[in-house]
């Protein structure tokens, strides 16, 4: 499978940056290979998340 290099910038607070720069320290990776595997091992789980959708009730419908 071909990788895409495309460049992301995403945002963490301060103390997730902490954790995953100790993990890629830790395991000798760099911190995006260690936030993608986190995503490859997670992303099944976060599917099962509700969408924000999932919770607005249209004005015509009852509850």
């Amino acid at each position: 499978m071909a990788s895409d290099k495309r460049k992301q910038s995403l945002y963490f607070p301060e103390e997730y940056l902490e954790e995953i720069r100790a993990e890629s320290l830790r395991q000798d990776r760099s911190m995006s290979w260690i936030v993608q595997k986190a995503w490859e091992i997670a992303r099944e789980t976060v599917r099962q998340f509700p969408a924000a959708n999932d919770f607005i009730v249209d004005g015509d419908e009852e509850e």
